[in-house]
């Protein structure tokens, strides 16, 4: 096979383009239209908002497809490998038919006439397109590919320091991290130290911390790219076990240095950078999940500090962190809302156990139990009790300043964390992908290799399509995130990633048959793994209607994006 598109190919590429611009002006109208519905006194009304739920929705989700197809076909040259080409445009066939399916619904619920529509689906550039790129015959060509290929689809050309830290995680992942991930796993093991302290010394904590603050980070800008790749490779070989160890220290280091103190940052990042001591978020609670402004956990003021009282619910790796982030309502008026918060880093010993208990000398008390969970195991979710825990005043993100400022310095962090966990998405689709192919090589039925079956090879091939288009975007954002900028895209590609991360292992684990349901496969453990993706780091519902919808309205009318 040549090794650059041919001339037939770059006339779908340029179809698909034509396409998706056309589509990306009925799209923007119907935003305006949603978003004009929405305005009150010049700005999006959320009480609106919430009668437009179902449409939102509906809205975020176009908006992920559209994008992502849209960077797929960009990224696409004379010079592009011609599976990557494939693949690029079997996902955009794919898109566009989910695309349609949307604008259908929300056409109706704004009351825009539906001709647009009907043009969009009879133009000749999509029924070539469609033809030329979703038929049986190209999904198999480009699934055969994807056998010869081993699962390596969608891999993006990187700069040398990249593409070496790339590899050398991948090689970590393959031949440490993978071969202790089942007993993990099935054993309901907290990550040990022979993960812990290989990472600590490869400097993983310290991806986001500055340089002059002991990470590997730039000074003068960040390196979101960097992070994603390392948390990609991490995750191949484990969700739990490895790939989501940087999160937290991700979302930390944010909030520290969006509105940490110099002497916070001082004492503070060195030593995360060095994984001693090990973080967790406390942000969820039990009667408000993602509705981060609503959090009820009470600090009040002491002598020389804070005693908090109340509860976190599925706090990650509580258990075994020295130091919780803890967002804390630290103003009675909880009319305040989100003004009422404040981040503190409240301190604690390491446990390995699934249950402890903290008593402070002046009697305050933190227990935590993990929550008991299908998968994502490893580093468990705890739920957190506070009883006049004590926090000294030196521990309050931003000192006396910083109070009231918590809200924003926790969204500071969490860009990073969606940022890292659509990179766990596509780390776990790789992981997937691959398993399957070499599953389907060996697995033989009716006298053939199950890899030569043409049902086979199309799912192969939309597999492979949908973790390279995850991977395009993700690589594209985190870009934008560098810039300063791409909390949006953050949230829209962690959507589009972890749905499809549930979507690529749910057929992973159906091309093993009986055997992906047993647990002696990996396919069981990304599955069930996978599964967490779209609920953590801001359930996908939170993200499509408050931040996706939301700031795609505002852009497509003109006003200032919200942060609240």
């Amino acid at each position: 096979m040549s090794q650059n598109v041919d001339a037939q190919m770059l006339e779908q590429i340029k179809a698909a383009g034509t396409l998706l611009a056309r589509l990306r002006v009925v799209f923007n109208a119907a935003l305006e239209t949603l978003g004009q519905r929405c305005l009150e006194h010049g700005r999006l009304s959320n009480r609106l908002l919430d009668t437009q739920q179902v449409t939102s929705f509906e809205v975020a989700w176009a908006g992920a497809e559209l994008l992502a197809s849209e960077t797929a076909i960009a990224a696409l040259t004379p010079d592009s490998h011609p599976l990557d080409a494939q693949l690029a445009l079997i996902f955009t066939v794919d898109a566009v038919i989910a695309i349609f399916d949307r604008l259908d619904i929300i056409h109706t619920e704004i009351g825009v006439d539906q001709a647009v529509m009907g043009e969009l689906r009879g133009a000749a550039e999509w029924q070539r397109l469609r033809q030329a790129a979703g038929s049986a015959e190209a999904l198999q060509a480009a699934g055969a590919g994807v056998v010869q290929a081993q699962g390596l689809a969608g891999e993006i050309a990187l700069g040398e320091p990249h593409a070496l830290a790339r590899d050398s995680f991948r090689r970590f992942a393959a031949e440490v991290v993978a071969p202790q991930a089942e007993a993990i796993h099935r054993q309901d093991l907290t990550v040990p130290e022979s993960l812990l302290q290989p990472m600590r010394e490869m400097g993983v904590f310290g991806l986001a911390i500055p340089e002059k603050h002991g990470g590997s980070a730039p000074n003068d800008h960040e390196d979101t790219l960097l992070m994603v790749v390392v948390t990609e490779a991490l995750s191949e070989g484990s969700l739990a076990a490895a790939g989501s160890l940087i999160t937290r220290p991700e979302i930390l280091t944010r909030a520290l240095l969006a509105g940490g103190t110099d002497k916070q940052k001082a004492h503070w990042l060195p030593r995360l950078a060095a994984g001693d001591p090990l973080c967790a978020i406390a942000m969820t609670e039990p009667d408000y999940g993602s509705d981060l402004a609503a959090c009820q956990l009470k600090g009040v003021r002491v002598d020389g500090g804070w005693r908090l009282n109340g509860a976190k619910s599925w706090c990650t790796f509580a258990g075994k962190a020295g130091v919780l982030m803890v967002v804390t309502r630290t103003d009675p008026d909880r009319q305040l809302g989100h003004k009422g918060l404040s981040v503190l880093l409240a301190e604690k010993p390491s446990f390995d156990t699934h249950e402890f208990e903290v008593r402070q000398e002046g009697g305050g008390r933190l227990t935590g139990r993990a929550i008991p969970t299908i998968g994502y195991r490893g580093m468990h979710s705890f739920d957190l009790s506070f009883e006049d825990y004590f926090v000294p005043d030196a521990n309050v993100v931003g000192g006396e300043t910083g109070l009231g400022k918590g809200f924003y310095f926790a969204l500071a962090g969490m860009v990073g964390g969606r940022m890292q966990t659509s990179a766990r998405a596509c780390g776990v689709m790789r992981a997937a992908l691959r398993a399957a192919v070499r599953y389907t090589q060996d697995r033989r039925v009716f006298g053939a290799p199950l890899s030569e079956f043409a049902l086979t090879q199309a799912k192969l091939a939309r597999m492979a399509a949908r973790l390279a288009a995850c991977r395009r975007l993700a690589y594209t954002v985190a870009g934008i995130v560098d810039q300063g900028q791409g909390r949006m895209e953050a949230s829209l590609v962690k959507l589009l990633a972890c749905r499809s991360a549930e979507w690529v292992t749910r057929e992973a684990l159906q091309l093993h048959g009986g055997m992906g349901y047993a647990e002696e496969t990996p396919a069981s453990r990304y599955f069930v793994d996978a599964r967490v993706l779209s609920i953590f780091e801001g359930a996908e519902e939170t993200l499509a209607l408050k931040v996706v919808a939301r700031s795609l309205m505002e852009r497509a009318l003109g006003i200032a994006i919200q942060e609240a």
